[in-house]
């Protein structure tokens, strides 16, 4: 089994960091001791290591010029002091100067566990965010897409390909999983990120103004037209419109789309001549647009034009790898709108669960979760009752074999509901969970893929 990581433990009180040594080693992480500040020097100027917990009180090279050493040679190495209850004030500073976190003496170890793990974790989730920010350039076009999972990994190439076109494009997708955030990288991520990026849902405006909406009006054209307007098109001249929800879009109004998409000139309500516009369209939906067609209720020649360039935003159960990411950046958001707020993270057992749960609301869901959690706990970490407590429809994922209650299941069909089962307790990291099975990670995304096709 490979390593949880490598932790250095400092202390001069040898059984001390001994007990903590044995109990980190236990729970699978490679350890380096050290009994004075010294040692803990060399090993810190000699090794690679995901994190320190160190004495703060010791002899000549006390706690603080450890913290100094780690924070030349790796600045984003999680340093974990432990302290005396009476040296509180002197482990304040110490987190002044950059430590991780700190914890008084006597302490739990599952307590000094939890902490390493979460250290570690957070760690590796801003080293992935970054790295991925730096395969797709780090640009603000894809600021708001989060996630490093193949489905995501595989969306941002796309994007970044057709970007540079002038096609239309049909971004499909489930409810709350990111289609406007993935045209706004379509538009900033372009020629045309100078000009303006307008967008609009077709379901929250009434049919009856949508079309002076999109296409603007003349004075006196119809009742209640006391002033004219431009339209959103017109709005857009130079840049992005993008028709949210355009499934919904009533029949009449499509067939003017449609010519607006062919010509490049719109036509004002009540005006008599049309005017050239430079706009391109982004569409998006969640419906399946091929069955309106059939239904009568959307024009193929249209469905045709739009779906010049389709796009795909995987639903949060496809990506659940991406979960502690998401959950992460979530946080960071929510303590940016209250810097109050106590909320700094979820605990691993906390983070399974929601990796394990089905979002059936996706990303925008789990946002709103975490926000939630953010304003009504005083917690800094969200363990596993908590999260509950507020959200009754998370919950842990039940080994396969007890959800057979006796029943025999077909073998592939234990086979699969086991990987899910190995993918959730591992956060939604596919390649752990392919570690721990002793299978290649294109295995698990097949066998999800069949999971998904028997469900539907």
């Amino acid at each position: 089994m490979p390593s949880e990581g490598r932790v250095l433990v400092v202390d001069d009180h040898v059984e001390m960091a001994r007990l903590l040594s044995d109990h980190l080693t236990d729970a699978g992480y490679t350890v380096d001791m050290a009994t004075t500040g010294q040692e803990a020097l060399e090993v810190v100027r000699g090794r690679v290591l995901d994190a320190v917990v160190c004495d703060l009180r010791m002899e000549q090279v006390d706690g603080f010029d450890v913290l100094a050493a780690v924070r030349k040679v790796d600045p984003t190495l999680p340093v974990l002091i432990m302290t005396a209850f009476g040296g509180v004030e002197n482990a304040v500073e110490a987190m002044r100067r950059g430590a991780t976190h700190y914890f008084t003496k006597p302490f739990r170890l599952d307590e000094v566990l939890l902490y390493v793990q979460r250290a570690i974790a957070e760690r590796r989730l801003r080293e992935e965010n970054r790295a991925l920010r730096q395969a797709v350039g780090d640009r603000s076009a894809f600021a708001a897409l989060v996630g490093r999972s193949a489905p995501m990994r595989t969306l941002y190439e796309l994007v970044e390909r057709v970007a540079h076109s002038h096609a239309p494009v049909l971004v499909r997708g489930e409810s709350g999983s990111g289609k406007e955030l993935v045209a706004r990288a379509l538009h900033f991520e372009g020629p045309r990120k100078e000009g303006p990026f307008v967008a609009v849902n077709c379901t929250a405006i009434p049919n009856a103004l949508l079309e002076s909406e999109l296409f603007g009006h003349v004075k006196g054209s119809f009742t209640g037209a006391t002033t004219p307007r431009r339209g959103l098109f017109l709005e857009a001249d130079g840049g992005t419109l993008f028709l949210d929800e355009i499934g919904d879009m009533p029949p009449e109004l499509q067939a003017k789309l449609l010519r607006v998409l062919e010509d490049g000139e719109v036509r004002a309500v009540g005006a008599d001549a049309s005017r050239k516009v430079d706009v391109r369209v982004v569409a998006a939906t969640h419906q399946e647009l091929e069955t309106r067609v059939r239904e009568g209720r959307f024009r193929q020649d249209l469905f045709y034009r739009l779906n010049v360039v389709p796009l795909h935003v995987p639903p949060l159960r496809e990506r659940r790898e991406d979960i502690p990411l998401l959950v992460e950046h979530f946080v960071a958001q929510s303590r940016k709108r209250n810097p109050r707020a106590r909320l700094a993270g979820f605990s691993p057992e906390a983070l399974a669960a929601l990796a394990a749960a089905p979002w059936p609301g996706n990303v925008r869901e789990l946002e709103n979760l975490v926000e939630r959690l953010a304003v009504v706990t005083v917690q800094e970490t969200v363990d596993l009752p908590t999260l509950q407590l507020h959200a009754p429809g998370v919950t842990v994922d039940a080994h396969p074999l007890s959800r057979a209650q006796g029943r025999l299941i077909p073998l592939r069909q234990l086979e699969g509901e086991y990987i899910a089962y190995v993918v959730a307790q591992c956060g939604g990291n596919k390649t752990k969970a392919a570690e721990i099975l002793g299978i290649d990670v294109s295995t698990i995304h097949r066998r999800e893929r069949e999971r998904s096709g028997n469900s539907t």
